[in-house]
């Protein structure tokens, strides 16, 4: 008859694979969170075209006509402040010829740019206002200061005169005291040409 093999020895290798098995699959479960974070942490690849470098301002030269330029806009203004203080010493001359009272130079330059120089005077009469306001405006004419305007000619109670860097104020005495328009800028003005 025929012998049977014993049964013992398959089975006892079953389980060897099994145990040899387990720790290739703890291994494989360890690692696979290591390849996930790797994964995760790896940037995403830029595939369009890259973007260009900026390029270094340059500061600009300053050239001989630029200095020139410079010189030329220096005498310009040069010449402009000697134009306004002849016009305020004519405006001024002409007050005084024609007897105005009270006569004030209030400078504004660097304060506003309505004007460089306010010009207050007052007369006696609404007659004698617009009699000084005339002359100074013809004056003005004549040196070639060209065409000023005036407001308040015919009341005679307030005459303003706009020559474009000189705004000249003709008043009436108690118009004048009214107003008081010198003490908006009084800190420029002496005491006692701001006391009258």
């Amino acid at each position: 008859m025929a012998k049977a093999k014993p049964a013992a020895k398959p089975a006892v290798k079953a389980p060897a694979k099994a145990k040899a098995a387990a720790p290739k699959a703890a291994a494989k479960s360890k690692a696979a969170p290591k390849t996930k974070a790797k994964a995760k942490a790896a940037p995403k690849k830029f595939v369009g075209k890259p973007l260009p470098k900026a390029k270094p301002v340059a500061e600009p030269k300053i050239t001989s006509a630029v200095v020139a330029r410079q010189k030329a806009e220096a005498a310009k203004q040069a010449i402009a402040a000697k134009q306004v203080k002849a016009m305020l010493k004519l405006v001024t001359k002409s007050l005084d010829d024609d007897k105005a009272e009270d006569i004030v130079a209030i400078d504004l330059a660097g304060k506003t740019p309505m004007a460089d120089y306010m010009v207050v005077a007052t007369g006696r009469s609404g007659r004698h206002v617009a009699a000084i306001a005339d002359h100074v405006m013809r004056r003005l004419k004549e040196d070639g200061f060209g065409l000023a305007r005036a407001e308040g000619m015919t009341q005679g109670d307030w005459v303003l005169i706009d020559a474009g860097d000189i705004v000249i104020h003709i008043f009436r005495a108690e118009v004048r005291e009214f107003y008081r328009l010198e003490k908006m800028w009084a800190a420029d003005i002496p005491a006692d040409a701001a006391e009258a």
